[in-house]
This record gives C-alpha cells, structure tokens and sequence, in this order.
C-alpha cells in the first residue's frame, strides 16, 4: 500500500478489534495463541510499526523506563542496560539513565525528581540504590511504578528481581573446601550493602559448617573498585602467612587481587587461588582467567523491564510472580588444589 499502515489496518486484515492488536503489540498474555500469530503475521507483512508519539498521547504515557544506579561496575551497568534494552525494542520503549549518589542525604528527592523531570512511565532500581526501603515507600506514594533489581526479598514479587547470591557463595565455600584450602582470605564488599552482607554471611556460615573458621584479620572491607581490591589484596598477602585462598565480593576487586600476587611474586593458582563475584567480561580477560560466580544480569535485566511493563500497562504476565534467580559457580584457571 502507499501510506503507512496503521493499527487500523492491521486490526480489518486481521479480523479482529484494535485493542486486541494493542494487546498484542504491548507484550500481554491474554491472546490466544493462534490470534496471536495470526496478528503477528499482518503485522510483519504489512511492516506497521507503532507511531511512538501518537501511542504515548493516546495512552497517556511517555514510553519511557529509566534507569537509577550507583555502582562504579561500569561493565555490571552494561549488561544491565543490554538486558533492559532488549525488552524496550521488542515493546516500543525507549531507557532513560540516571547515576546518582546513594550516600548523599537528598538522594531521594534526586531519584523522585529524576523520574518527574523525565516523565518516564516506570523505573528500574539497581543495588545498592534498591536496598533503600524510604526510597520504595517515596516511589508508592508517588503512585510511580518501580522494579528492584537486589541481592535480598525485600519487596512484593511483582516489584523486585532477587539474585541468590547467599545461595551462590555457600556453593563456591564447598568447592574452595573441596580443594583442600582452610586458610582463606575475604574482600567483602562495603558492609551496609545488602549484596555485600549476604555474599559474606553465605560464605562464612557453610565455611564454618565444613569446620573453617576465617580468622578476623583475613577479612578486610572493600568497596567493590579495582583500586580498592589492589589495596586490601595487599593487607591480605603481607600477613605472615599469607591466606591460600583470596575471595573478592566481585570480579574487579579480584582482578586487583591478581595484579597484587603478580607485583609480589605470588603466584595464582599455584600459592593463592583467587575467585570472584559476577562474571563479567573482566573475568575471561585476566590471566590467569578467573574461577567466579556467574550472576545471570542480562537476563536479571530483562525480567525486571518485563515485569515493569506489565505493571505500567496494568496486566497479568507469568513474570511477575517470577522473582529469584540463582547465579552459579564458573571454575577457571585461577583456582586449583591446595598445596601440601
């Protein structure tokens, strides 16, 4: 045809009414499956694709998510933003981002007014942004949609992407034990982070249960940077004697760890094994590559940008009772048998 389809179009070819194509377009389950395809495939044939501003006008929406976060993992807020974006092109949205700085008092307000300035219809909250519970209840009684995206169950399900991560590090205690390592060493992350209280008490709580105690002056604070990771790795490895085993809250503070034993003649695997948390591009990259623990973010990503999506548009979708995710245990080159 000459002019540009429409949604009218689309609806008279497909023999159904324009809202169901709108349902159809907007991602909700309550089409039938063979509608459904039947829609689909006059859309395709036709190549409608909905006009963003007359959609927003007539749904009252912008078509916009965004983005709050303050975490200096610029390859985490990556794959966070892969996972986000591969929902929004698939639903017609476009992603906002907004960085903000979670131990500033009015930090609040920012992210309250981040989301008016920008008039997005829904936001998706990364840790340690999303631990904060006066921030949820400022976004409820604001009537704005939130998803958070945590390492803790701190929410309704409909609102909240949990990473296991407690699960996770009892998991990667039992392989460091199985090595044959009791002298481990620990980077946590900054302790009033919740990602960083359930790493470290995941970690601990099964190391005790196999008889491994860490001793107090083997676990040091870190604040989840690279640099932070090169200054506690040297704390660790001047002690006498040095821990068998170095364990950092993520896969920067490891990287660090690496580059310390490297300066200091230590070598990895053979006299310290190293591991890490997240698995990021980072982890294959490093030499010798690193055993961590694979936090699944894009796909974390994309079931929060699910789940706010169908609480922007008001329906029921499988994903919103859809809530934990449990990343898992990569073994690499940086870990290996304790010596005898």
């Amino acid at each position: 045809m000459d002019k540009r389809p429409t949604i009218n179009d689309v609806a008279r070819i497909s023999g159904v009414s324009k809202r169901t194509v709108s349902r159809v377009i907007n991602g909700a389950t309550n089409v039938g499956v063979a509608t459904r395809e039947k829609i689909q495939k006059v859309i395709d044939d036709l190549g409608f694709s909905p006009d963003k501003q007359a959609r927003g006008l007539a749904a009252s929406r912008s078509y916009l998510l965004g983005l709050i976060y303050d975490n200096p993992d610029a390859l985490y807020i990556d794959q966070v933003q892969r996972g986000v974006l591969s929902v929004c092109s698939e639903r017609g949205y476009e992603l906002v981002v907004h960085p903000c700085n979670y131990d500033t008092e009015n930090f609040i307000d920012n992210c309250v007014h981040f989301v008016k300035r920008s008039n997005i219809d829904g936001v998706i909250i990364l840790p340690p942004v999303s631990e904060s519970k006066k921030l949820a209840a400022a976004l409820r009684d604001r009537n704005i949609n939130y998803v958070r995206m945590a390492s803790v169950d701190l929410d309704d399900h409909a609102n909240i992407v949990v990473s296991d991560d407690r699960a996770a590090l009892s998991d990667l205690a039992r392989y460091l034990v199985s090595l044959g390592h009791r002298d481990i060493g620990i980077i946590s992350g900054p302790k009033h982070y919740y990602s960083a209280i359930e790493r470290l008490e995941g970690f601990c709580h099964t190391l005790k249960e196999l008889g491994v105690d860490v001793a107090e002056n083997r676990i040091i604070e870190g604040k989840n940077t690279y640099e932070s990771g090169i200054e506690c790795a040297r704390s660790l490895l001047i002690q006498s004697p040095p821990p068998q085993v170095i364990f950092a809250n993520n896969d920067e503070m490891a990287a660090g760890v690496l580059k310390v034993a490297h300066e200091m003649g230590v070598a990895v695997p053979e006299s310290l094994s190293v591991a890490g948390f997240d698995d990021n591009l980072l982890a294959t990259r490093v030499i010798p590559s690193l055993t961590t623990v694979q936090r699944p973010v894009v796909a974390m990503a994309a079931l929060a940008a699910k789940k706010i999506i169908a609480l922007i548009e008001h329906y029921q979708t499988e994903h919103q009772d859809t809530y934990l995710v449990k990343p898992h245990l990569i073994i690499r080159e940086s870990t290996r048998k304790a010596q005898k």
